[in-house]
């Protein structure tokens, strides 16, 4: 619709210059259209009078205005702009808020070990029963972050469990030896071991559903990354080998493949 607009305001604009510059288009058009009136014929010799002028450069200036004044009320889509998600913007000021005042979330309590040994857990992700999911061995910042990302997925209807935070080196080197298919990530190659990223899953029923194969799991992952990506984290969900439960904090400062300069 905007577009056709734009033509016809530029046909218009191109059809009063045509009508000026050209007195004989002018003269048979204006005799046909019974617009004579607006094309006052000159003398030769004698100037336009002022006010002929001035209602050409009021007319030529109100046209874009007009055009945009027209397409934004009397179009019914015209609230929304190509390549902007207006459903987005409702929701990203929010949360932006959230974290401009400093709400400090205090992490869920802990979940029962027994929670994540049991057989379907192990086949989805081994050695999980080891990880580390003590929240103050995480950044503070990050912490904030993606506590605000539970926050959220709670009031959606999904109950979020954090299965590993802060991962050492050595055992980073362990996942690493078990092959691509847990991680190409070796020791000190991971945000982990700058507790930076987190491992997250769903808590239904009491027990973790971390597959992505169960529909309601998917559509939580999916909006688990939309969540993460709002609040300045990246998302495990868009790699080459996805990761779907994963987010980490690229924090400015911190380089991948060395110690930091205090260790923990």
């Amino acid at each position: 619709m905007l577009p056709g607009i734009v033509f016809l305001a530029v046909l218009g604009i191109c059809a009063l210059l045509g009508a000026w510059m050209f007195p004989q288009w002018r003269q048979r058009w204006a005799l046909r259209l019974a617009w004579a009136a607006w094309f006052p014929r000159a003398q030769p010799g004698m100037p336009r009078p002022w006010w002929w002028w001035a209602l050409l450069v009021a007319g030529l200036m109100a046209l874009p205005p007009a055009a945009v004044w027209w397409w934004g009320t009397r179009t019914p889509t015209a609230r929304t702009l190509d390549a902007y998600d207006d459903a987005a913007s409702r929701h990203t000021p929010a949360l932006v808020g959230d974290l401009l005042r400093g709400e400090q979330l205090v992490p869920p309590p802990a979940l029962p070990p027994e929670v994540f040994t049991t057989a379907e857990v192990e086949v989805v992700r081994p050695m999980l029963a080891m990880a580390d999911r003590r929240w103050e061995q995480m950044d503070p910042d990050f912490v904030q972050r993606l506590l605000m990302v539970f926050k959220h997925m709670k009031a959606e209807g999904y109950e979020m469990a954090l299965l590993e935070g802060y991962r050492s080196p050595e055992r980073q080197a362990r996942l690493q030896a078990m092959g691509s298919h847990v991680t190409n990530a070796g020791a000190w190659q991971s945000y982990h071991q700058h507790g930076l990223a987190a491992d997250c899953a769903f808590l239904r029923d009491g027990k973790l559903v971390i597959t992505e194969k169960d529909p309601w799991a998917m559509r939580g992952y999916q909006l688990y990354g939309e969540l993460a990506e709002r609040f300045g984290l990246t998302w495990g969900g868009r790699w080459r080998l996805m990761d779907f439960g994963h987010v980490e904090w690229r924090r400015p400062g911190v380089r991948l493949g060395a110690p930091p300069g205090n260790t923990r």
